[in-house]
């Protein structure tokens, strides 16, 4: 049974080990923090926290470091998150203000979430296919070249320049558009996608030829968002703030299995939490077992989706979590206004 002295031993130790990377031993921790206790009690304290298997010597003779169950100790006892400095805050405002397309919102979210925290952040882009349709445009280019137009409730534009076989004129373009939008206006993509099959029964001849290659390009811009997808930025972040290139490699390596990341990232239980915290070996894949996620969820395009930071255990959890949860507030506030 730890005491609550020994949690607060725990608490300088992980502190003085995010700060200087080096194990810590009982005579620092009498140096720096003022416990009150002769160094012969931090000691047997540290003995405790060490039989608790919440530190651990990395060599015979040295300090002491936090375990991946002493940092979940420390993270689940965290009695509250610092907000953001005024300067931190407008930062992210600034950053931020001045752009509507949702992929560089989230793109913009993320480079600041990795200056903040010096980290690998990591931002999945909203699914297309849980918007509506708003409308659908087809613009003449030339004889043969029509630009398709895929405009959501969120605001979200998505083009496509498709060659055809025949010559269309005006009047069949007209008539082309009127159809796809009196049927498909209204409708989420995925619901939309379910209906493309029929979108060509009115149609005859070349009208009908023109209709299936449109229909085509349509499919395409739905299929292309159908698969989730990172954004991730902050790796050189990462790189010229770790001195140990060893404590780092296990990131890089983690930054290349998106699939896994990505997965990892969305099974993240964010019910109890703001922002939710994995840490090393709590990561399923043997290849994030020296990693910690946190990851808060933003509102888009009336789903959710997430954004967080990747990073070695050994991080400044507090920081870190003020950081993605201030930003995935601002994200969602920044999605709401643009919808609105």
């Amino acid at each position: 049974m730890v005491s609550e002295r020994g949690l607060d031993v725990l608490r300088a130790i992980i502190g003085d080990y995010v700060e200087t990377k080096e194990p810590v031993g009982s005579k620092r921790l009498v140096e720096r923090h003022k416990f009150g206790v002769s160094a012969a009690t931090i000691r047997n304290d540290m003995a405790q926290l060490e039989e608790a298997e919440l530190i651990a010597a990395p060599h015979t003779s040295s300090g002491r470091i936090p375990t991946d169950k002493g940092y979940r100790v420390f993270v689940d006892r965290l009695s509250g998150i610092r907000p953001l400095t005024a300067v931190q805050r407008k930062a992210i405002e600034e950053f931020m203000e001045r752009s509507s397309d949702p992929e560089e919102l989230v793109l913009k979210s993320v480079r600041t979430l990795a200056s903040l925290t010096n980290s690998v952040a990591i931002g999945q882009l909203p699914s297309l296919l849980t918007s509506s349709i708003h409308r659908l445009e087809l613009v003449s280019l030339s004889d043969k070249r029509i630009l398709t137009v895929l405009i959501t409730d969120s605001g979200r534009v998505e083009q496509r320049i498709i060659e055809i076989e025949r010559e269309i004129n005006e009047e069949m373009l007209v008539k082309l558009r009127h159809h796809f939008n009196e049927t498909l206006v209204g409708r989420t993509l995925q619901e939309a996608a379910g209906q493309l099959a029929t979108l060509t029964d009115p149609f005859t001849g070349t009208e009908e030829m023109v209709a299936v290659q449109l229909v085509t390009a349509f499919i395409d811009q739905m299929n292309s968002n159908r698969e989730d997808r990172l954004i991730i930025a902050g790796a050189a972040n990462l790189a010229r703030t770790e001195r140990d290139f060893s404590s780092i490699l296990p990131v890089f390596e983690a930054m290349e299995e998106q699939v896994v990341l990505l997965r990892l990232v969305g099974e993240l239980d964010l019910q109890d939490h703001e922002v939710a915290v994995s840490i090393g070996h709590e990561n399923e894949e043997a290849s994030f077992e020296e990693t910690s996620i946190l990851a808060s969820g933003y509102i888009a395009d009336r789903g959710e989706a997430r954004l967080g930071i990747l990073g070695p255990t050994r991080m400044d959890y507090r920081r870190n979590i003020a950081a993605v949860r201030a930003v995935a507030r601002y994200l969602s506030r920044v999605f709401n206004d643009t919808t609105e």
